[in-house]
């Protein structure tokens, strides 16, 4: 263990982390690498989903504390409920911040991070922001006025308008993804050859599809219907369709001739992207973050309804580079995808190459670097 390591133990941090997959998963993945040094860390969760999370953070063995729901103050009939939430949130923010002898704040981005900020400058507790996205947030833009930093996972398209330092740092991706095994197509192949009883090809071009934790319509019921018209042996497919969506989407691949893998989801993403070749997808920060470093080119469909179209910017970082192609949502159908993608399969030499590009996009160690500029 170095220097910088031996100081983790010191950190004792309060990550407000709720909302979204996209703002929890990466709080929780620094959580977990903290705890892991030794340093204390306590999640400080709100949101729609906040009882899910709660339970996958201790599972996890991470301490987290379940702040009241605070709905979205943009809708004037929320209003008397998120005032609500945000002074019993912040009561309990701070206590719990001041029970756990909290020094640091940490806030991933979403107005949930309203009351667990508002407690820990009461308590005059240094306080540092991380953005997820290529456009940074309106929350943290509000907030950096009060932060010490601001970092972000991507170029960010509007850094100018934080009012705190700020700077590219990278995402913080799943340590099961990062220290994990790092699976060669031929290793992915056979073991979901293996665990599904199927019989991928390595030699064979494989997609992999998925829309994110609620799925994608668009993704689930077009992209089918274009893949269905291919010859045998273009290509085999692995499709996470989404919770409760695995149904509707086995109808629209009735009688393909390739072999197919549909599941809802997956807790295994590292043994999917070893698998693929390429990924048609949506694009969000912890999605784009995983493409860059696994190496996938892709086929990105930014989510029409992100916040300020945020998945476009997230998309444009990975386009940037060379490794992905961008489709608005609007202009899925099955001759649309025929025209990206075919080309792409008759080119296996194109889609290695816009693999190495998506590749050169990773360059940073979120976690530890947070860390480190933490001590």
């Amino acid at each position: 263990m170095n220097t910088a390591e031996q100081k983790f133990k010191k950190i004792r941090l309060a990550i407000s982390c709720g909302g979204t997959g996209g703002h929890f998963f990466p709080g929780l993945s620094i959580a977990k690498v903290l705890q892991k040094e030794g340093g204390q860390v306590l999640l400080l969760l709100s949101g729609t989903n906040v009882q899910k999370q709660k339970k996958i953070a201790e599972d996890a063995g991470i301490d987290a504390v379940a702040l009241p729901d605070m709905p979205s103050p943009r809708k004037f009939r929320n209003l008397f409920n998120f005032l609500d939430g945000l002074f019993s949130g912040y009561l309990l923010a701070k206590r719990a911040i001041a029970k756990n002898e909290i020094d640091i704040l940490l806030g991933m981005g979403s107005f949930t991070s309203l009351p667990p900020f508002l407690a820990a400058k009461k308590l005059k507790k240094k306080i540092y922001l991380h953005d997820g996205n290529a456009k940074i947030g309106r929350a943290n833009r509000l907030l950096s006025r009060y932060a010490e930093h601001l970092w972000t996972a991507f170029d960010a398209v509007n850094a100018k308008k934080v009012k705190c330092p700020c700077s590219v740092i990278g995402m913080p991706i799943r340590p099961e993804m990062t220290e994990g095994k790092l699976y060669t197509k031929a290793e992915a192949l056979a073991e979901l050859n293996s665990r599904f009883n199927k019989n991928f090809d390595v030699n064979v071009p494989t997609i992999l599809i998925f829309g994110g934790s609620q799925g994608a319509q668009k993704i689930n019921l077009v992209l089918p219907e274009f893949l269905k018209t291919l010859p045998e042996k273009s290509c085999q497919v692995i499709h996470l369709a989404g919770p409760g969506k695995v149904e509707e989407t086995a109808e629209v691949y009735e009688n393909c001739k390739f072999e197919l893998l549909l599941l809802d989801a997956s807790s295994e993403m590292q043994l999917m992207y070893g698998a693929a070749d390429f990924v048609v997808s949506r694009s969000g920060g912890s999605t784009v973050a995983e493409l860059a470093f696994f190496g996938k080119a892709s086929l990105l469909i930014p989510y029409p309804f992100a916040a300020e179209n945020h998945q476009y910017d997230n998309a444009r970082f990975l386009e940037k580079h060379g490794g992905a192609v961008i489709l608005d949502n609007s202009k899925c159908t099955p001759e649309v995808f025929a025209e990206i993608i075919k080309p792409l399969l008759d080119s296996p030499q194109k889609i290695a190459e816009m693999g190495t590009k998506t590749k050169s996009a990773h360059t940073h160690n979120a976690i530890y670097e947070i860390l480190a500029e933490l001590i």
